[in-house]
């Protein structure tokens, strides 16, 4: 989609080049919502999500969206030729269309009450993602089997690097 013989032959569909803008949106969007509320949300005391304060959650939140940046940002620039550019970018795309089921909508349904983050995962990171990687994939430039895997390593990468992130700001933000 994105390389430069697809642009050539495809320069009546320049809208198709800045869908990958539109991750950005709805992740930075996605990511308020869960700032505004999520820390005081966290305190209700449940095994679902452990307690995070604020500066915590604040520290984590900014990194991973600055990160979700710049690797769309190197999608946009490198990819085909950087293949692992392409595999972080759909990876970060399904890892969010995953973040809005797990934990999102099933912490809403077993505690009973909303959990932040869950209406702008459900009506911004699913629909919005979904139809970047239908896009990758109908032009070819993604298969399933690198969706997948690409979710899959992405979204445990991620799992692995959030506790990192708040201990990190635990320690750095004392305001």
């Amino acid at each position: 989609m994105f390389n430069k013989q697809y642009l050539n032959e495809n320069k009546n569909n320049t809208h198709i080049r800045c869908l990958p803008i539109f991750f950005c949106l709805a992740i930075t969007l996605h990511n308020i919502e869960e700032a505004i509320w999520l820390p005081e949300w966290s305190q209700i005391g449940h095994s679902i999500q452990q307690p995070v304060t604020s500066n915590e959650f604040f520290f984590a939140v900014i990194i991973i969206t600055a990160l979700a940046y710049l690797i769309t940002f190197l999608f946009i620039i490198f990819s085909p030729e950087i293949k692992i550019i392409k595999w972080m970018f759909v990876g970060f795309l399904g890892a969010m269309i995953f973040n809005a089921f797990f934990p999102h909508l099933i912490a809403t349904i077993i505690m009973n009450i909303y959990s932040p983050g869950l209406i702008t995962g459900l009506i911004l990171n699913v629909p919005i993602n979904m139809i970047i990687l239908y896009t990758l994939y109908k032009n070819r430039f993604v298969s399933i089997k690198e969706i997948i895997l690409s979710t899959l390593i992405i979204g445990v990468i991620l799992l692995m690097l959030i506790p990192f992130l708040f201990k990190i700001g635990n320690n750095l933000i004392t305001y």
